[in-house]
């Protein structure tokens, strides 16, 4: 008696589980169909607008190039100037 108690117990709960996989299969293809309908709209970051809100064109750091024994010297002084821990 108890073996047909539990291999029932356990067909229902196997039932139970295989219905929710299924209800949450069919909820994922449901929001995937729904996001790839919907198009991401482009939200440019704030500092790539100018002050009328259009996208900048221009280069927005320029860089002068350096010698290599100038741009070391800067780096050992700005290394010299750290704080020591």
């Amino acid at each position: 008696m108890g073996q047909i108690l539990y291999i029932t117990a356990f067909t229902v709960l196997s039932l139970l589980a295989m219905t929710n996989l299924i209800r949450s299969m069919v909820a994922l293809s449901r929001s995937e169909r729904t996001k790839a309908v919907r198009r991401p709209v482009a939200v440019s970051h704030p500092e790539l607008l100018d002050e009328f809100g259009n996208v900048t064109t221009e280069p927005l750091l320029v860089l002068k190039s350096l010698n290599l024994d100038d741009a070391r010297s800067r780096l050992d002084d700005l290394y010299n100037s750290s704080p020591n821990d």
